[in-house]
């Protein structure tokens, strides 16, 4: 992509009056941003939606809608190497980093942007590998916001089944120089785009049918498996959040929020980090995969209940249905104890899980 635009999908329009630029962080890597405005009078600050792998900005058109409405400018961007970012191989379609602190040059630029065009408090709405890398931000003291939503963040992947041999398997091809090349097995074709029968992201064939098609016309944006050098950088990351004092070192108020079904990343994982974090806890959506945002309605509810009660500057007077299931009188449950646990960010401790 050279110039910097939105991918226009009649079925999945963007949100309109979006802003869209390109910025370029320290190392010369060219990343695409976009900002919006609240649809409503009342403004409550800013939340920069971070992405995970093979994602793109407009993937994120209903979240970006429904922040808006709730009164908060958005920022966002791609990484490099996916969507309208600057790619760095020779074939587009490779989802490709070279080193872990690429990744974190470009969470710098989008931060001091943000400082830059939009106005506080700040907040942070984070996926998968962009919630992995903005947990390590947090412990650097590298992620001037707020407060921290971490949805299924990637501690460990699930979808490998020896990932010591992996690991060893990951290092020695890195070190060996195919750091560009795919991993053993992987294509071009975007997962998004397989068949929703055994998909691993979304239990919901609306939303999943509308990213697939999204998935399938935008070909410029969408990326396929990974490389050898993201495999490779995602098992540092994952390293270094795994060390025992990294939960401690995460000072920013943190909700994680955890699915159940995840079949992409390890939820004992992310149990087990979030219950020694010291101004944070997780919530488990027990029936819900990967793409929470992307989920049913039912499901979603849950997320933004949560999300509501643990962001300041919710609007009161958005009407909530009183609770009419166990699943709902669950939820009511978990919302009076995020809500208790007060400004200083200490809400539940451990994991709790929406029955």
């Amino acid at each position: 992509m050279t110039q910097a635009e939105f991918f226009h999908q009649p079925d999945y329009p963007v949100p309109g009056h979006g802003k869209v630029w390109f910025g370029e962080t320290s190392d010369g890597a060219r990343l695409r941003l976009a900002s919006w405005r609240p649809s409503v009078r009342k403004e409550r600050g800013t939340v920069l939606v971070v992405q995970g792998r093979a994602e793109f900005i407009e993937r994120y058109s209903e979240t970006i809608a429904e922040l808006r409405r709730r009164g908060f400018h958005v920022l966002t961007f791609d990484w490099r190497g996916q969507g309208g970012s600057q790619r760095f191989t020779s074939r587009p379609r490779k989802g490709h980093v070279g080193r872990l602190v690429h990744y974190e040059r470009d969470l710098a630029l989008v931060v001091a942007q943000m400082q830059e065009r939009l106005p506080p408090p700040y907040f942070v709405l984070a996926h998968s590998m962009g919630a992995a890398l903005c947990l390590d931000a947090a412990r650097r003291e590298a992620l001037p916001v707020e407060r921290l939503v971490a949805i299924a963040p990637m501690l460990g992947i699930g979808m490998i089944e020896n990932p010591r041999g992996a690991r060893w398997l990951a290092r020695v091809l890195y070190w060996l120089g195919f750091g560009k090349a795919f991993v053993p097995g992987g294509g071009d074709t975007a997962i998004g785009t397989k068949p929703f029968e055994g998909n691993r992201l979304s239990s919901d064939p609306v939303r999943y049918a509308r990213n697939a098609a999204l998935s399938a016309v935008a070909r410029d944006l969408a990326i396929g498996d990974p490389s050898v050098g993201w495999i490779h950088a995602a098992f540092q990351l994952m390293d270094r959040l795994a060390q025992p004092r990294a939960p401690l070192e995460v000072r920013v108020p943190t909700l994680i929020v955890a699915a159940g079904r995840d079949p992409v990343v390890s939820t004992p994982a992310i149990e087990r980090f979030a219950a020694r974090l010291k101004t944070g806890s997780a919530l488990v959506l027990p029936t819900a995969r990967h793409e929470i945002l992307m989920e049913t309605d039912a499901i979603r509810a849950q997320f933004w209940a949560a999300f509501d009660a643990f962001i300041p500057g919710e609007d009161v007077s958005v009407e909530v249905p009183a609770p009419t299931s166990a699943v709902q009188e669950g939820e009511s449950g978990l919302m009076q104890g995020l809500v208790a646990g007060g400004e200083d960010g200490a809400a539940l401790g451990g994991a709790a899980t929406v029955p």
